[in-house]
C-alpha cells in the first residue's frame, strides 16, 4: 500500500512523525512518501522540527511559502496535483487544519484518491477562523476520519459524516510528546541555567486575529509587560508576530520580557514542562499543557479543543491587558486544579491508526 504523508506547518510535523514511524514497522504493508508544501519554509519553523522528530527528508518539497489565504491554497493545489500523478498514492495522509490540509485533500477528492484525516472533527464554531472553514470541508471530503476524543466524534456526526468513516483513535500528537519527554527533560537544566529560571511564565502567539491588529497586539504586550515585572516571562517569537511588531512601531526595548527566536520542539518543550503558566494562541499546545498538568490560558474567545477544558487545564482568557494580566496572577498563584487526562491521550494513537488503514486497506 503506498501512502502518502503531507505536511505543510509545524503543527503537522509532531502529527505525521509517529505515524510514519509505526508504518515503518510494516515495511511488507506500506511504502511512505512525505510531502512538505513548504507552507512553514524558515529553517526555525521547518527544518529543525525534522531533525529532532526523526522525520525523513521530504521525498517532496513544493516550496509554496507564504501568501494570502487564497494564493496558498490554490498554489498548494497547483504543484501537489502534479506530485499525486507521478507517484500515484493509493492513501493521502493530511493532518490538522492548515491551508495545505484542505488543499491537497481537495486535490485528491477530485482526482479519486483516498484522503486520511488525522485530527479530524475538531470544531470552533467560529467561521471568521481560517482554519475552522479547512476543518469543515476537508472532513466532508475525506474517506477516513481519525479523531482525537469524542466531542470530535460527535460533530462529525451531527454533520452528517456516515459513522463508518469516523475512527476515535485518541491523540497522536501525545505518542510524539510522551517519546520525546525525556530528552526534552534532560535539556531543561542548560536552559534553566541560561535564563536563570525559577517560576516563569511562557508566551506564545501567531494567530493573525491576535497580531494582525496593533491595538490587540498591543493589549497583550502591555500586559506582559507589567507581569514581568513580577515573575520572569519568556517569549519565543513567530516570524509573523516579530514582523507585526516592528510593522506597528511597538516599542519592546527596555522590556522586562525575555523576547526569543522561535525554538525547536525539544527546548519549548522542556520550557513547558517546568512553566507556571502557559498563555498561547496555538491549539496544539492547549493539548500538551493539558497533558502536562501545567496551567494554560488561550488567548482566543474560542476553542476547537474543549476537552483541554472540561477535563484538561485550560482556560479562555478575554484579549484585553486588564483580563490578560488578572487571569495570570490568579492562575499563577491558585492551588493546583483537579486535572484529567482525556482518554486514549496514551501515546498508542498511531498504533491504532495504522490497525485501522491495515483493515481497511
Amino acid at each position: 500500500m503506498k501512502v502518502m504523508h503531507v505536511v505543510g506547518a509545524r503543527p503537522n510535523f509532531m502529527k505525521a512523525a509517529p505515524i510514519m514511524q509505526e508504518m515503518g514497522r510494516f515495511p511488507g504493508d506500506f511504502t511512505q512518501l512525505l510531502v512538505h508544501t513548504g507552507q512553514h519554509y524558515d529553517v526555525r519553523m521547518s527544518q529543525v522540527f525534522f531533525e529532532e522528530l526523526g522525520l525523513p527528508r521530504p521525498d517532496v518539497n513544493l516550496e509554496v511559502g507564504s501568501g494570502s489565504q487564497a494564493w496558498q491554497t490554490a498554489q498548494v493545489m497547483l504543484r501537489f496535483e502534479p506530485v499525486v500523478n507521478e507517484f500515484h498514492p493509493d492513501w493521502v495522509f493530511v493532518f490538522g487544519d492548515v491551508n495545505s490540509t484542505l488543499a491537497c485533500s481537495l486535490v485528491c477528492s477530485k482526482m479519486g484518491v483516498a484522503v486520511a484525516h488525522v485530527e479530524a472533527g475538531l470544531r470552533s464554531f467560529d467561521r471568521t477562523m481560517p482554519e475552522e472553514i479547512n476543518r469543515l470541508l476537508t472532513d466532508q471530503i475525506s474517506d477516513i476520519l481519525f479523531t482525537p476524543s469524542s466531542d470530535a466524534d460527535q460533530n462529525l456526526l451531527r454533520e452528517g459524516v456516515p459513522a463508518e468513516k469516523i475512527f476515535f483513535v485518541g491523540n497522536v500528537m501525545v505518542d510524539t510528546l510522551e517519546r520525546l519527554l525525556p530528552t526534552a527533560r534532560a535539556r531543561f537544566p542548560a536552559l534553566k541555567a541560561q535564563f536563570g529560571l525559577g517560576k516563569y511564565i511562557l508566551v506564545t502567539l501567531h494567530r493573525p486575529s491576535n497580531v494582525d491588529d496593533p491595538e490587540i497586539l498591543w493589549e497583550f504586550l502591555a500586559a506582559l509587560q507589567e507581569i514581568g515585572t513580577e515573575i520572569p516571562v519568556l517569549f519565543p517569537v513567530h516570524p509573523r508576530t516579530m514582523q507585526r511588531i516592528g510593522e506597528f512601531g511597538l516599542d519592546i526595548t527596555n522590556s522586562p520580557v525575555v523576547f526569543l527566536e522561535p525554538l525547536g520542539y525539544l527546548d519549548f518543550l522542556a520550557l513547558q514542562i517546568h512553566a507556571s503558566l502557559v498563555l498561547t494562541d496555538s491549539g496544539g499546545i492547549q493539548e500538551e499543557t493539558t497533558y502536562l498538568n501545567v496551567p494554560c490560558l488561550t488567548a482566543r474567545d474560542n476553542t476547537e479543543r474543549p476537552i483541554t477544558i472540561l477535563l484538561g487545564t485550560n482556560e479562555l482568557v478575554q484579549r484585553k491587558s486588564g483580563a490578560i494580566k488578572k487571569a495570570i496572577r490568579a492562575r499563577v498563584n491558585e492551588v493546583p486544579r483537579k486535572h484529567h487526562i482525556p482518554p486514549l491521550w496514551d501515546g498508542k494513537a498511531s498504533q491504532r491508526i495504522v490497525g485501522v488503514l491495515q483493515k481497511v486497506g
